[in-house]
């Protein structure tokens, strides 16, 4: 048996699995199996409730830890499984010292364990200082990712990750400096900065700083790191030094993805969101006047509750009206616990009827976004199976055999809906 790690969610749950895989390699424990869970939707939370019961069904003999966010939140209902070694807290899975107590446990793993002693999960609210993970780099990836930030102080009415991952709180510009320059020096030549809500970073820190001062900190202290890129952000939050470094710093890549959600004032009023429909064009059409290559891309939801087809018109529409090349589409889903949850719902064949429609609007984005880049010279960083990003994260394959890691110049010649195809 080996260690094997599974992870569901976001980014920032595949940066923090290989910061665990880390710590557990490091104590010892070198055959279990770690589940790094996501609560982002019910059915999230079910995926990994799944795969805990398949990983034992494997290997009957091999203890399962279940950890994130769903681990954080349901911590009860994963103790209460009996397949389940260890539920480990969001915040205990980071510390050296969880993974050596495992190391050393004579009943992980065992069936006739009680519910409580499976359980080493804190008050993830109490948290008010970032953990930093050990490691930013992926294995198998080209691109270096720092955690700069954790947790969130927002309420959105659809959703439960604050109470996943605390409230806000951000590491020392010093801290994110010196992982950047470990990354720089193991070779990355890209490095994206990640967080749950990036935008937020530095208010918990003494003087405040803010994202556009930690990202012109790092671009200052490492003038030979090529590429710097940034994660999911809010565009209600982008700070006037962020504003004047995307203008300015060719390092910054131009690719943003936002976090829109829909296009409808009245819904983003009940998904509790900071912006309204006038802010965020207004905030693409402000970005792309500074700097014209700029790409965006978004996150959108469908069938939010109570949304009529007027309203889901405006989320059809804002992918133009922004001008958004990269759209993932989420179909509401709703996550008990949470207000929209207890709003009237949408039947779920409208749901999936509404994200169908979304994801065709978008795809044919992308399409034109791809097709206007045919023809152009392109600045790609190579990844691994022939592919690459473009500084505004445009897809390329490649048909000869590249190596990972460069960046090189490139020409399309084609697109095929997906990707830039060059030769």
């Amino acid at each position: 048996m080996t260690l094997e790690v599974v992870t569901f969610g976001c980014r920032l749950n595949s940066v923090e699995s290989e910061a665990l895989r880390l710590r557990a390699e490091a104590a010892g424990l070198k055959h279990a199996a770690i589940v790094n869970s996501c609560a982002v939707t019910a059915e999230a939370t079910r995926q990994a409730r799944q795969a805990v019961r398949r990983l034992k069904r494997e290997e009957p003999g091999r203890p399962v830890i279940i950890t994130g966010c769903a681990a954080q939140i349901e911590t009860a209902r994963f103790a209460a499984m009996p397949e389940v070694g260890r539920v480990l807290g969001n915040d205990e899975k980071l510390k050296s010292e969880s993974w050596a107590a495992l190391a050393r446990s004579n009943s992980l793993g065992h069936a006739d364990a009680a519910a409580a002693d499976k359980l080493d999960v804190g008050d993830i609210m109490a948290r008010s200082t970032m953990r930093p993970a050990p490691t930013g780099r992926l294995a198998g990836h080209t691109r270096g990712f720092v955690q700069v930030q954790n947790g969130c102080d927002q309420r959105c009415t659809f959703c439960v990750i604050p109470f996943g991952r605390g409230n806000s709180r951000s590491l020392a510009i010093a801290d994110v400096v010196a992982q950047c320059r470990a990354l720089l020096g193991a070779g990355i030549r890209e490095i994206v900065l990640t967080g749950v809500d990036l935008t937020s970073y530095g208010r918990d820190l003494t003087g405040e700083p803010t994202l556009g001062g930690l990202a012109r900190a790092i671009l200052s202290a490492l003038p030979e790191l090529p590429r710097l890129r940034l994660s999911s952000i809010d565009a209600v939050e982008v700070d006037e030094s962020l504003r004047d470094l995307i203008a300015t710093e060719v390092r910054l890549m131009p690719h943003l993805h936002l976090s829109l959600q829909a296009g409808d004032d009245l819904i983003l009023k009940r998904m509790k969101r900071r912006h309204a429909r006038a802010d965020a064009i207004r905030f693409c059409t402000g970005i792309r006047a500074l700097r014209p290559d700029i790409v965006f891309g978004a996150d959108l939801i469908a069938g939010f509750p109570t949304e009529d087809e007027a309203m889901f018109s405006r989320s059809l529409d804002l992918v133009a009206e922004c001008g958004l090349s990269f759209v993932h589409v989420f179909p509401y889903s709703a996550r008990p616990g949470t207000p929209a949850a207890r709003m009237p719902q949408l039947p779920g064949e409208i749901v999936a009827e509404r994200a169908a429609r979304l994801r065709a609007v978008a795809g044919a984005a992308q399409a034109r976004h791809l097709t206007e880049r045919i023809g152009r010279r392109l600045s790609v960083l190579t990844e691994r199976g022939n592919t690459g990003r473009a500084e505004d994260f445009t897809l390329v394959r490649f048909a000869r055999d590249v190596a990972a890691g460069e960046i090189v110049p490139v020409t399309g010649h084609a697109a095929d809906g997906k990707a830039l195809l060059a030769a």
